[in-house]
């Protein structure tokens, strides 16, 4: 499928500058989800589209074993690289699809996903697959990025992300993550909502976007409406974005219904 091509082909020219990305090392998210968690060292922890690998290098000394996941393979080598650089044994690295896993039913403890279903151009068989490969009364923490509720503020957003980044698919809006998690089985057990602050230029570099492409998106913010500028906190100076501001969704789920 195309878009999987595209996200293999966009990370796998990125995958170190993943790896050492504040956002995706640092955010507060990442020690919130941990500790939401609740590890009690026997668990076998699945990290879905594990990227740098972050999750399963904060989680690994804490749980039985994780197993990293991606689609990846220049990223699964970059983050098996990071975790065991780190001095964790109990990390197994699997390259495979969130929508379809290579693994039995009921096989985890805990599941994972942070900042990567955005990318996932089938969102329901995902979370099928990840209430089919958990356990009955396993823990599924997810972390990503959310689109206002808003159908405007929706559509720039999910614009600008796939304008800088050709494997983005979509960012759901939270009320649509509650629904779809509930309608497949899941109880939301926690919620917390993260505002993430991105600086332009980085941004656009993690992309390896090209002047004229980041000239692009720079008008696209100068000449959106004040509603918009206001929503995502956008700053500017000569003509120049600087920043702005996006959101994110950390939730815990539990798989029960039948």
């Amino acid at each position: 499928m195309e878009t999987k091509q595209d996200v293999k082909n966009q990370f796998g020219r990125s995958a170190d500058s993943y790896v050492k990305s504040e956002i995706h090392r640092n955010g507060g998210d990442l020690n919130k989800l941990v500790e939401m968690a609740c590890a009690t060292g026997v668990e076998d922890v699945l990290d879905v589209a594990t990227g740098g690998g972050h999750t399963a290098n904060a989680l690994a000394p804490l749980v039985r074993q994780v197993t990293a996941m991606d689609l990846t393979p220049e990223m699964l080598a970059s983050a098996e690289k990071f975790i065991k650089g780190n001095g964790h044994s109990n990390v197994l690295f699997v390259e495979g699809d969130a929508e379809k896993m290579p693994f039995p039913d009921e096989s985890f403890d805990m599941i994972t996903c942070r900042i990567a279903p955005h990318h996932f151009p089938n969102i329901t068989d995902f979370i099928k697959e990840v209430y089919r490969v958990l356990k009955p009364d396993g823990t599924f923490l997810l972390d990503d990025n959310v689109a206002p509720e808003d159908d405007m503020l929706d559509d720039f957003y999910n614009k600008v992300e796939k304008m800088r980044d050709y494997s983005h698919f979509r960012a759901w809006k939270k009320t649509e993550w509650l629904r779809m998690l509930e309608l497949n089985g899941f109880e939301i057990q926690e919620f917390h909502r993260f505002e993430k602050r991105f600086e332009f230029e980085n941004w656009c570099e993690r992309m390896h976007l090209s002047g004229a492409e980041k000239e692009t998106l720079n008008n696209l913010m100068l000449e959106t409406p004040e509603k918009v500028k206001w929503k995502f906190r956008i700053q500017s100076n000569n003509n120049k974005i600087e920043s702005f501001q996006g959101e994110a969704l950390l939730l815990k789920a539990i798989k029960k219904g039948h």
